[in-house]
Order: structure tokens, then sequence, then C-alpha cells
């Protein structure tokens, strides 16, 4: 899909979406819970989509009707075949999930969600052999209780996984992060979303401690507002607009909530900002730091192995409207730039929060971009939304 944005100054009133880091782990804790639970607030999306079809794989019932989740918990009589897409946090969850309660389990995916790897858990998962093809991962080897030494500088969701499973299992287990961890708001977010369904998770420093035997109970939940996707809305009060984004909470979780923090350094001087917990923002404060007076973006070294290799692809996109990035091998930097209208057309490069990030931009000098229903990943409706805040934007398959 190609979209076509004209200049508009964005104006008006707008709730956050609901959070899909929230959504995922309310829904799998309700797969995992007996009886009925009830999600409120979930908006679909293709990641969304996914993590629904493999707590039906597991045995669970999930209706999704796009403003609520009703699930019963899973009876564990699926297939242990997971349709997994693009998400990496689905396929990252569910790995241990379905090896705490079947030997084997067949993961399917995209060839990029292949090739952004697993590799934290085929060391870490000393019991367990996978075996690999260009779109599917099978996993052989029951998890069991114990200790997991896990790298804690790859991706947050691999302990996520642990998370979920153990608490399944007879024996009690402790994970052992290996610093640094980065994305560590999003370990919080899972031993929340946990307690809110009965689990208790224990975090002291880089140790997890987390007793077998437990249950986790039916709920009714509500899913608070993404403060990553809230990121792209509130881009545009920077830039001359005027839109208020409601819908947030003030004492989430998310680590993403920072944004505001480093919108304000970007509007001020020219910062050197640390994206260990937050890579979900490199796009939209690429577009802001270059529209600003330039800053340098620190710990970035996981952006490659993100639905795209967000560095050096925003770097190629801007590149278009004038910008010049250096990308080095954990870091870039932004400079001070004249920007213009972009000299051909972009390229959203099959990532959602690079085609929102060029939007944002494109309205203010205009712009296509090609690959734009990459936003169904995680905000389906949202040049919906910016037509509602007045921008001009066309689509065309």
């Amino acid at each position: 899909m190609r979209a076509i944005i004209e200049k508009s100054n964005l104006t008006g009133e707008v709730n956050a979406p609901p959070s899909k880091s929230y959504a995922h782990r309310l829904l799998i804790c309700a797969a995992l819970a007996k009886g009925r639970s009830v999600i409120r607030n979930i908006a679909r999306s293709a990641d969304i989509d996914a993590t629904a079809k493999c707590v039906r794989a597991l045995g669970a019932r999930a209706e999704l009707d796009g403003k609520a989740a009703i699930v019963h918990g899973a009876d564990f009589s699926g297939g242990f075949d997971f349709d997994c897409g693009e998400s990496g946090s689905t396929l990252r969850f569910f790995i241990p999930i379905a090896l705490s309660c079947a030997d084997e389990a067949v993961f399917r995916c995209s060839p990029r969600l292949i090739a952004r790897g697993i590799g934290v858990y085929v060391e870490s998962l000393k019991d367990t052999v996978f075996s690999f093809t260009d779109d599917t991962i099978t996993a052989k080897g029951g998890l069991k209780a114990g200790k997991y030494v896990v790298k804690g500088n790859v991706s947050s969701q691999f302990i996520s996984g642990l998370l979920f499973a153990l608490p399944l299992l007879e024996g009690d287990s402790e994970i052992e992060i290996i610093p640094p961890l980065e994305s560590e708001p999003y370990v919080n977010m899972t031993i929340s979303a946990l307690a809110a369904f009965g689990v208790k998770a224990e975090r002291s420093g880089y140790t997890i401690s987390v007793k077998g035997g437990q249950e986790y109970l039916s709920r009714t939940v509500t899913t608070e507002g993404d403060w990553s996707n809230a990121a792209f809305l509130d881009f545009f009060n920077r830039v001359g607009g005027s839109v208020s984004v409601g819908g947030l909470d003030e004492n989430s979780e998310q680590g993403d909530k920072a944004y505001r923090k480093f919108f304000e350094l970007l509007s001020l001087f020219t910062p050197t900002i640390d994206l260990r917990d937050n890579p979900d923002l490199a796009p939209i404060l690429t577009v802001l730091a270059a529209l600003k007076s330039g800053a340098t973006f620190t710990s970035t070294a996981r952006l490659k192995i993100k639905e795209s290799d967000r560095a050096a692809v925003m770097r190629d996109e801007l590149k278009a409207f004038g910008a010049e990035i250096e990308v080095k091998e954990d870091s870039f930097t932004v400079y001070p730039s004249v920007l213009h209208a972009p000299t051909r057309t972009l390229n959203g490069h099959n990532d959602h929060r690079v085609v929102m990030a060029l939007a944002c931009l494109c309205t203010l000098y205009g712009g296509t971009i090609d690959g734009a229903e990459a936003v169904s990943k995680s905000y389906p409706d949202f040049f919906d939304v910016l037509r509602k805040l007045g921008a001009q934007v066309e689509l065309k398959e």
C-alpha cells in the first residue's frame, strides 16, 4: 500500500491506542488461567492476532471484537503448532510456554522473524534442541524447573517468555540475568501482568525467583494506553500542531513514557540519549532530532534485529529529506540539517514504526511512502487517526 501525504497541520483530541505490549501479556495470562477472563480495551493488530492464534493453539478460546477479548483458559489440547507471523513477542513468549507442557512444538514465522533469531534460547534452554527452516522453528525437549542464565542485552522478551512458563512447573526456578539488562521496563511489565492474574515473581537486581506450582487465576482487566504509539501523536505538538493525547496512565510500567523527556531534550539542545530501554522510540526520535538541532543516540546495536535495521533504515530514508546521519555499531548521530521535501518515494521497509515516523515527517513536507500497510502490525487505524486530526492522506493499493 502506498500512502500519499500532503503538508498538513494536525490539531484535535485523540486517545492513545491500547498498549500492544500489555495486550500480548494479558492475553497469555488469561489463556493460562482456568475459567473465563475478560480483557477490556484491546485493539486488534497483526501482532495481537498472532498471539490470539497461539493461545488457541494451546487449547484456549479467545474471542476478540476490537474492543475487548473474552478468553476461556487453555486445556492444553491444541496441536502445539504456533503461527507467529511476524510477531517477535509472540514467538519468544510462546517457546517456553509450549515447552512447559509439551515435548515438541512447531513455530511458523516469517523469514524476517527467523532471521531476527532466538539465540538466547538456544544458549539458555540446554535441554531443548532447535531446528530451523526458512519459515519454521521446531523445538524438542520439555522445560524443567531450575536455574536459567539469560543474556540481558539482546531482548527482554526471552526473559518474559520464561516468566510466563516457569510458574507452571512443579519445582522452583531462578532466572539470572547477565547484565546489562536492556528494555528493563518490559520485564517489570511482565511481572505486573503476572501479578494481575495471581502469579508472583520476585525480582532482586539481576535475579528473578519464581515459585513453581502456581495457578493463573481468571480475571477481568483493562489494557492501558500505549505510550510507544502515543509518541507519534504527541510529536505534532513539537512541530506546530496541537494534539491532545488521552488514555495514558502516568504511573505505567511502560518504559516508553520516557518519550516526553526525550522530546523535551531534543527541543532544547543537542543531547546524547541512551536508548537501552527504548528501542521502539528510535524512529520518531530520529525524525525529531533531524528537525531540531540533532542528537546522538547510544545503546542502539539491538536496532539491527527489529523489524528492520532501524538505524540504517532511518539514515537512508531521511537522507531523502536532506538529513545527515552517521551510524556506528552501538550508536548513531543525527547532525543538524536543513530539511526539504523528499527527493524520492520513501520505503517503509516492512517496519510499522519506520512507516509511522516517516508519515509524521511527511505532514510537514509532503511525501509518498511505499509499504505503508506495515502499520497493521501495531496500529492499523494510524492513518485514519491522522486524517481525523486534519492530515491529508491518500492510500492506494
